[in-house]
């Protein structure tokens, strides 16, 4: 039962409330510094720590919670005959309800302005103490962390003579572990990430240590093929706007390889927010399809006609709202996801009568970075870690290179067709023209393989290539790449270059007569 709870948060967003409750219920209230003032402010009866431990707030509040009198009253077995004579005998009442939330140190070395000294001072030491101790001692005492576990909390109470039960109890103890977990790696980041002994404002991206934390969204039936188990997790810092926050609306559980190529396709159609409506669809992680148009249904329409076999079973992602139009459309065709900002109610109706298809709903947030601090690949015994590919070439850090320049609407096309290769595996060559791709060679060995394969693609789906804009992930090593996309009927080329032999591809795209761009930015993707 809870008769005396200690509360000392930083974040005091329904702390009063949440006292007053307490009060009303009976409960004694202790608490600390800031948290006492406010609530004996608003007339709740509260006791000061310093009164319960007989000892003042010491060294600017480093030291005020350190006490046998606290720590006794939260690590005290209420089924120990032992421990029940000890905190009797030294006057130690025991505390049955701990609410903490700690320093705000993450929220703190996010700013501009923080100091290595304001960063340290927002290391909070007796709060995690307290934490732990309540936690490890949860069959007797219940702590909570957030503030949203406070209604859940004083419902139960009041329906259970003000006892909370063993298994909500652990819930909340695990909480806990998790959230001092995590607080403790992002001191340990920060400190590991100074760069210079003596000067602490300079910090490597890269610390020396990196602790990751993620929590598990579900388990799968299997992995990437069904003799692996596997699970998705969520980064507790995911961006607003990544996949890991999306809504299943509708359809079957989503499997491992469902969300690897749902996070392929909604990368790749997010990086076009500020074009058109934008249809991406996706197979074996690789586009097989991208548009752009004036509305989703023609973005979906012109999509599809890059590539419809592959798009039979793939993942597709709109960058605006599917409405009716679209949705009759997309529902002709064995689709496994289907990724938007919103559906509208017709959409949801139109898809209703095929459960299977997994809607999932992303919401887009104006001025919201929605790219990973950190991508990631696992390796044996290690992990690579970099920045995530955020660059767009702008058209003005672009440079003609050929003596031929652009016309407008290749210009428009080639800008086109870099995005669109960003996301294809290497190596990679895209064909496109009028706002759609027009063949996709993917993750070949070779690029002059990568050429052929696009183009051949774009022959069996009855879509010519002449006139059309090329994109290269990386640059061509050689002239014979270049020769053969041309040969295949495209006019204009965009790369990255910076290759030995650039001169003779240069010299090779002259005497073809067409235009060749260079955005010195490589777009390898493994």
């Amino acid at each position: 039962m809870i008769r005396t709870a200690l509360l000392s948060v930083s974040d005091k967003n329904d702390i009063v409330e949440f006292a007053q409750s307490l009060h009303q219920l009976g409960v004694k209230l202790i608490s600390t510094g800031g948290t006492a003032k406010l609530l004996a402010e608003k007339g709740i009866p509260v006791t000061e720590v310093s009164t319960l431990t007989g000892f003042p707030e010491m060294l600017d509040g480093r030291v005020k919670t350190l006490h046998p009198k606290v720590h006794g009253g939260l690590l005290a077995r209420r089924d120990s005959k032992e421990h029940m004579a000890a905190i009797k005998e030294h006057g130690i009442e025991a505390i049955d309800l701990l609410v903490i939330n700690l320093y705000p140190f993450t929220e703190a070395i996010t700013k501009s302005d923080c100091s290595f000294e304001d960063a340290i001072e927002n290391i909070d030491i007796g709060g995690p103490a307290m934490l732990r101790a309540a936690a490890k001692n949860h069959q007797d005492v219940t702590v909570l962390v957030s503030p949203s576990d406070y209604s859940a909390v004083l419902d139960e109470m009041r329906n259970n003579q003000n006892t909370v039960s063993y298994a909500n109890n652990l819930a909340y103890a695990k909480k806990v572990f998790v959230h001092t977990a995590q607080y403790d790696g992002a001191i340990a980041n920060y400190l590991s990430s100074l760069n210079e002994r003596h000067d602490h404002s300079k910090r490597n991206p890269y610390p020396q240590t990196l602790h990751l934390a993620f929590e598990r969204v579900q388990e799968m039936r299997y992995g990437e093929n069904p003799h692996q188990s596997a699970a998705f997790y969520r980064d507790i810092k995911a961006p607003a706007g990544s996949l890991a926050h999306y809504s299943q609306l509708q359809g079957k559980e989503l499997s491992f390889n469902n969300i690897a190529d749902a996070d392929a396709a909604w990368e790749c159609v997010k990086s076009m927010t500020d074009q058109q409506a934008a249809c991406v669809i996706i197979k074996h992680a690789n586009p097989c399809g991208v548009a752009i148009a004036n509305t989703v249904l023609e973005a979906y329409q012109k999509a599809l006609q890059t590539d419809p076999t592959s798009a039979f079973g793939g993942i597709i992602a709109l960058n605006r709202e599917c409405d009716e139009a679209c949705a009759q459309a997309v529902a002709k065709q064995f689709v496994e996801v289907l990724i938007a900002p919103h559906f509208s109610e017709a959409a949801k109706t139109i898809f209703a009568s095929k459960k299977n298809v997994r809607l999932l709903q992303i919401l887009l947030p104006k001025g919201t970075s929605s790219l990973n601090q950190y991508d990631l690949k696992r390796v044996g015994g290690g992990l690579l870690v970099q920045s995530s590919d955020s660059k767009n070439v702008l058209p003005n850090e672009l440079k003609v290179v050929t003596k031929r320049q652009p016309t407008p609407t290749e210009l428009t096309d080639l800008i086109f067709a870099w995005r669109v290769a960003k996301f294809v595996k290497s190596n990679a060559i895209v064909y496109c023209a009028n706002g759609m791709t027009l063949g996709v060679g993917a993750g070949q060995m070779s690029r002059i393989d990568s050429a052929r394969i696009a183009s051949i693609k774009a022959e069996h789906a009855g879509l010519s290539l002449k006139g059309s804009a090329v994109a290269s992930d990386a640059f061509f090593p050689f002239r014979d790449g270049l020769d053969i996309v041309v040969a295949a009927g495209a006019s204009s080329v965009i790369q990255p270059g910076g290759s030995m032999r650039d001169d003779e591809v240069i010299e090779a795209a002259n005497e073809h007569g067409i235009t060749m761009l260079f955005t010195n930015t490589r777009h390898f993707r493994h």
